[in-house]
């Protein structure tokens, strides 16, 4: 028998090996621990009572967090994202290689709506792109990459064969540069960076799938440092926490649903877990420490899917987390600061030029013992319907003691029109269906419509005393609130025919709004102190809540996100009471300032602004923590009454009840923007068009 001829330098891999499995099982427990004590410190702090929120200096800004807790001082919710449409391309854009550098996007190649490979580099933000220059030849399914300020184009294919050239890419000038070149052409690749290296995944040669994992640093050569364990195209990859995750893509076999795992430090690829489907042509971004996988279709083309999906890594954990506003797959998803842009895509008719963003959407706060569900999802920064995309942005004020209606532009600040209505214009309410809006003339007894695409006023609409107006989720009735009349009369949301009449036992009923479910309203009743709860498909009043002793003023009421509570304002204790959305009992009262009378939610959903129309100031309120964390004053106090959020949610719009005012505030720094003259007794001013499905009535409550 021959020796056995023994390897030191194997054996010593081995105990390598072993040590590092060893260093990270304890890494990951001491992670897991550390965890736990957070989470229980947290629920310790929050199970205590909430020592009162500190005011801000007048005029002071409430920063971009809006005054949210930090992870160490509360559980960390199931975050979700929520698409926001904002801006566009020139044209249609799909497998766009994409890299963010220095706050702004690279998008290189692409195919464009007749299938066609471009040369085009263009420079990207979240609205807009624009070509600085020319790639030497068109191509498509290449991968980018950002390091050390530089951006980097990897492979991709040219419609005719795949390329190995690893490209640097001067978005100052346009040009490119050879950089270095890949161990084999490769086109259906993705590429991240980690330190400073670049690992390249995946990926067709022009006769082979690939099933390598290719390292390359700037100024080195490119090399293959380990295999997956199948050969895949169309990964979705992002890196977070220093590891590389591997979602989806295309096996000989056809679409993938495994979520792979590749730690640089060694050589291994594992598998933590499954997509809720086989998906193949995803993107993939990272956002704090979760990856998430975006769109993708089935193995076969005209299967895009809206699928957002969050995997991870610290609980090998791969869920469900929202949903895209349309299905698209081969779209570019690029991470810029807290937020992930994204661009073009290919959805059901083909090719698509717009650019989005995935925010987290508001999360529910532990304490409220609520579910992951936000009542504003659609009603982000420029999530505009399809139906009102192209309606020009106007504010409409209705001037209650000159019986008129001035419409401003907002761009300019400028009246722009101006034309009379029935005695006592209340309101301006867009319609469900967000095609109309409805001058409410309460002693008129009429509706005055407009059309928001031309300004063009119709014929008004006899109606008995429409104080107010707001629309059954379902849209199947409009309900006028006749206020001086004790009704709430449900009618045709078309011809505004009375179908039933309830009457209410209480004075001077004037606002609601709905639960999460659709079912129930709360309307609040200004001369009683009172509000009612109103079953939705009955039409009868359930329910009759009492508030501060009947000493109360109760005025406009606004759901919180999660569905949990509604805050309603008084004007007569200058605060909102909050009221248990399933008990319908008041839990809490937020002083908020004298006269509150509007609330408005911020279009990111995590704040409220209250207007406290007797002190002049608007107060913040942050949905998460229940509390006051903000004020500001407007120059010369002034009378902030009702209004609304502009649709990029940058500008509150208020009317300035007794100082025939508009006034518009910076919601970033509370300054005042603008006071803008109009006629006498302006009050329930509409911002139009605003974000959302359907509108639920009012000045604007949209879901």
């Amino acid at each position: 028998m021959l020796p056995v001829e023994v390897n030191p330098n194997r054996f010593a891999e081995r105990r390598r090996r072993r040590r590092r499995a060893i260093a990270r099982r304890r890494a990951l427990f001491a992670g897991v621990v550390s965890a736990a004590i957070v989470g229980i410190a947290a629920w310790w702090v929050l199970a205590g009572s909430e020592a009162p929120a500190g005011r801000q200096p007048v005029g002071a800004s409430v920063p971009e967090s809006h005054g949210l807790p930090s992870t160490a001082s509360a559980p960390a919710p199931r975050t979700t994202l929520s698409e926001q449409r904002t801006g566009g391309l020139r044209s249609a854009l799909q497998d766009a290689a994409a890299t963010a550098v220095g706050g702004r996007v690279a998008l290189l190649g692409g195919l464009n709506a007749a299938d066609a490979s471009t040369d085009a580099v263009q420079v990207a933000t979240a609205s807009r792109a624009a070509v600085v220059g020319r790639l030497p030849v068109a191509l498509h399914d290449a991968a980018a990459i950002s390091i050390g300020g530089e951006v980097y184009l990897l492979g991709g294919g040219d419609g005719t064969a795949q390329l190995d050239a690893i490209r640097r890419v001067d978005l100052a000038t346009g040009t490119t540069h050879l950089a270095g070149r890949l161990p084999a052409p490769n086109s259906d690749l993705a590429a991240v960076t980690v330190g400073d290296t670049v690992y390249a995944v995946g990926g067709y040669t022009g006769s082979r799938w690939l099933d390598t994992i290719v390292a390359w640093r700037p100024g080195g050569s490119a090399h293959v440092v380990a295999r997956l364990p199948h050969a895949l195209r169309y990964p979705a990859v992002a890196a977070v926490d220093g590891r590389v995750v591997i979602a989806g893509g295309s096996t000989p076999q056809g679409a993938d649903s495994a979520v792979m795992v590749f730690d640089p430090h060694g050589t291994d690829v594992r598998t933590i877990g499954r997509l809720p489907a086989a998906t193949t042509h995803a993107a993939a971004a990272a956002l704090g420490h979760t990856v998430y996988v975006i769109g993708g279709r089935g193995a076969s083309v005209g299967t895009p899917s809206d699928r957002i999906v969050a995997v991870e890594l610290a609980t090998r954990r791969v869920r469900p987390a929202g949903r895209l506003l349309s299905p698209r797959s081969d779209l570019a998803a690029v991470t810029v600061g807290e937020r992930v842009v994204l661009f073009g895509g290919r959805g059901l008719h083909g090719t698509t030029s717009g650019i989005s963003t995935l925010r987290p959407a508001v999360p529910v706060p532990a304490t409220t013992g609520g579910s992951a569900v936000n009542v504003y999802a659609h009603d982000g920064p420029n999530m505009l319907s399809p139906t009102v995309q192209h309606v020009p942005l106007r504010i409409y004020v209705p001037n209650s003691k000159s019986n008129t209606v001035d419409v401003i532009d907002p761009r300019t600040g400028r009246v722009v029109g101006h034309f009379a209505v029935g005695a006592q214009p209340q309101h301006v309410t867009p319609s469900w269906d967000l095609k109309t809006l409805y001058v409410l003339n309460d002693q008129g007894n009429s509706v005055t419509p407009i059309d928001p695409r031309t300004a063009r006023v119709g014929r008004p609409i006899p109606v008995d005393d429409p104080y107010n107006m707001y629309f059954t989720p379902d849209g199947r009735f409009a309900i006028v609130v006749a206020e001086r009349n004790a009704r709430l009369d449900f009618r045709d949301p078309h011809t505004m025919q009375l179908r039933h009449s309830l009457s209410v036992p209480c004075r001077g009923v004037d606002h609601m709004d709905f639960t999460a479910d659709g079912r129930t309203l709360l309307a609040s009743c200004e001369f009683s102190g009172q509000a009612l709860v109103v079953d939705v498909a009955s039409q009868r009043v359930t329910g009759t809540i009492t508030l501060g002793g009947g000493r109360a003023m109760p005025q406009d009421v606004k759901l919180a996100p999660d569905g949990a509570v509604f805050y309603v304002a008084d004007m007569m204790r200058g605060g909102l009471y909050l009221v248990d959305a399933k008990s319908f009992r008041p839990i809490g009262f937020l002083p908020t300032g004298r006269g509150a009378h509007g609330l408005y939610p911020s279009r990111d959903a995590r704040v409220m602004y209250i207007s406290n129309r007797d002190e002049g100031s608007i107060s913040i309120v942050n949905f998460a923590r229940r509390a006051v964390v903000g004020k500001w004053r407007l120059p010369g106090r002034g009378s902030p009454d009702m209004g609304g959020v502009s649709p990029d949610g940058r500008t509150l719009w208020l009317s300035g009840r007794y100082d025939g005012v508009v006034y518009a505030i910076d919601t970033r720094t509370g300054r005042l923007r603008a006071r803008i003259r109009v006629g006498s007794g302006p009050h329930g001013l509409s911002v139009w068009p605003q974000p959302g499905r359907y509108s639920l009535g009012h000045t604007g409550i949209l879901r």
